[in-house]
């Protein structure tokens, strides 16, 4: 519900699970504030009436120490302080904790647009559809400047950062229409860089992501990976088993790998973007630096997209919704070129504004695609 006074609103609407608690902390803190404020306020004034100048009041025996009165102007703030650090704590725990079965959606914020992919390839700029009652994670990532993901119905916001990805989550609680902002200034247009969030029965959510796709939206996330892996001769390498040109990528996603400096490290999200963009940074063992860097020259879109379709090869997963759109992928790319599908061109999620970065060259992915050592720099 919306917070008003005399017919004037003083928060924005209740929509997410999380605002509830955001709320109740945020006006438990004020009216403390208010509270104390007055109390030291009424006595500053009392005080200062009493013993103005001319005021007929003993002066002659002031009272310097008041143990009862030490003790508990202490004490109780103590305790409301600390009350307030737990309690606070534990909504801090909540809202950077996604449940387990929470559905994942890629953001991308850009100078000064948001790029929005879904689990089936579904894009959007600047909206951003999600479920009623399905805790949704966002993954963002940045394409420039730091931004920051607010919407003020949700209580939700986080940075949204270059070279690495970061999280939200949340869970709406009602059908509408609500702002999305960006809360970070990012340059000249930083204002403009905002739009909405449309939260949806579970049933119209379906039907929307059905009727949204366009030719190449059509794909999902993982067909399209597997598109963008061979148009990128990454198979001329990376085969279904280990080759001296480079190591197979069936179940590497999740596993443990074992470095060329004898470290070992977790093929996770970051390692997978790590790897495709900056390869030499960690070598595999047994592999040399001869895999090209894609830095600059691919947009993180297809970077997920890859990240997809690798960790849907064999049983082992990154995520749970990583593999679950593969479907016949030997086939895709002959489908694609069937039909004749155009590239997609790299820039952010299918936007026609995004030509600043050109499509990436075919090369092949030679030896240390997946690799890590820290020392190849």
């Amino acid at each position: 519900m919306n917070s008003t006074i005399w017919n004037f609103p003083l928060a924005p609407d209740q929509a997410s699970t999380y605002a509830g608690p955001h709320d109740a902390l945020f006006y438990t803190i004020t009216a403390l504030t208010v509270l104390f404020t007055l109390i030291v306020f009424i006595a500053v004034i009392f005080l200062t009436v009493r013993y103005r100048r001319g005021t007929k009041v003993n002066r002659l025996d002031p009272v310097h120490e008041h143990l009862a009165l030490e003790l508990t102007w202490s004490i109780i703030p103590l305790i409301l302080a600390l009350g307030i650090f737990f309690w606070s704590t534990k909504n801090f725990i909540d809202v950077r904790t996604p449940p387990k079965d929470a559905m994942d959606i890629f953001v991308m914020g850009k100078q000064w647009m948001w790029h929005v992919q879904h689990p089936n390839g579904v894009r959007e700029n600047n909206s951003l559809h999600v479920p009623v009652g399905r805790p949704v994670r966002l993954i963002m990532i940045s394409q420039d400047v730091i931004h920051a993901f607010y919407i003020p119905e949700f209580r939700v916001q986080y940075m949204v950062v270059p070279g690495r990805y970061t999280y939200e989550w949340f869970q709406a609680t009602k059908p509408g229409t609500y702002h999305l902002f960006c809360n970070m200034y990012c340059g000249t247009q930083h204002a403009e860089m905002g739009g909405t969030v449309t939260a949806m029965s579970e049933r119209d959510y379906a039907q929307w992501l059905q009727n949204q796709g366009e030719s190449v939206g059509q794909l999902s996330s993982v067909e399209r990976g597997a598109l963008e892996f061979d148009q990128m001769k990454c198979n001329n390498c990376h085969t279904d088993h280990d080759t001296e040109r480079g190591p197979s990528l069936n179940g590497i996603a999740g596993t443990m790998r074992k470095m060329s400096n004898g470290s070992t490290v977790k093929a996770d999200l970051v390692y997978l973007r790590e790897s495709i963009l900056r390869p030499w940074d960690r070598l595999t063992a047994g592999y040399g630096p001869a895999m090209p860097m894609y830095q600059g020259e691919i947009s993180e879109e297809d970077v997920v997209s890859l990240i997809d379709y690798v960790a849907s090869l064999g049983s082992a997963q990154l995520k749970p919704q990583m593999a679950s759109d593969s479907r016949n992928l030997g086939t895709v790319s002959q489908k694609v070129r069937k039909e004749k599908q155009p590239r997609m061109a790299v820039g952010a999620l299918g936007s026609e504004e995004e030509k600043s970065m050109g499509n990436p060259k075919p090369r092949a992915l030679a030896v240390g695609s997946l690799a890590d050592d820290g020392k190849g720099r």
